[in-house]
């Protein structure tokens, strides 16, 4: 048979005061640190979305060269007999001009795609300070 002894209330209320001030400041801790990785993961998630998006556009661009550049092989098929007028020298100068031009436009769009790449995490950056600094005033 065991032996039980009842406590006063009075007992029981300043031992759940002792604990519950000495879990506070951990349960604090780990709220905090929770918080800091969601945000973190969140970043990483919305960081990842838009290199996706970049790659997609990137992808896509690279579809579209593909099929102009099949659409070009079609056409050169089609030639007209004015263009076989044109000097050789002058058809292979006015192709690479148009192939320089179509480099220099790729290479436009994807300094472009990074631009906006590095502006939107840039935004998503300063959301996230400005997000810390409201929680670090909200804490004071």
């Amino acid at each position: 048979m065991s032996h039980y002894e009842l406590t006063p209330s009075s007992t029981l209320i300043a031992a759940q005061k002792s604990l519950a001030a000495e879990i506070k400041p951990a349960i604090t801790t780990l709220l905090s640190r929770a918080e800091t990785y969601i945000a973190k993961l969140e970043r990483k998630q919305q960081s990842l979305q838009a290199r996706s998006e970049l790659l997609g556009g990137r992808l896509e661009g690279i579809r579209i060269s593909s099929t102009s550049r099949k659409a070009n092989c079609s056409d050169k098929s089609s030639l007209t007999a004015r263009s076989y007028d044109l000097s050789e020298k002058t058809r292979s100068n006015k192709n690479n001009d148009n192939e320089g031009r179509a480099a220099q436009l790729k290479a436009l769009k994807q300094k472009k795609e990074r631009l906006s790449y590095t502006i939107e995490r840039l935004v998503l950056q300063s959301q996230q300070r400005q997000r810390q600094l409201r929680l670090s005033v909200a804490a004071s």
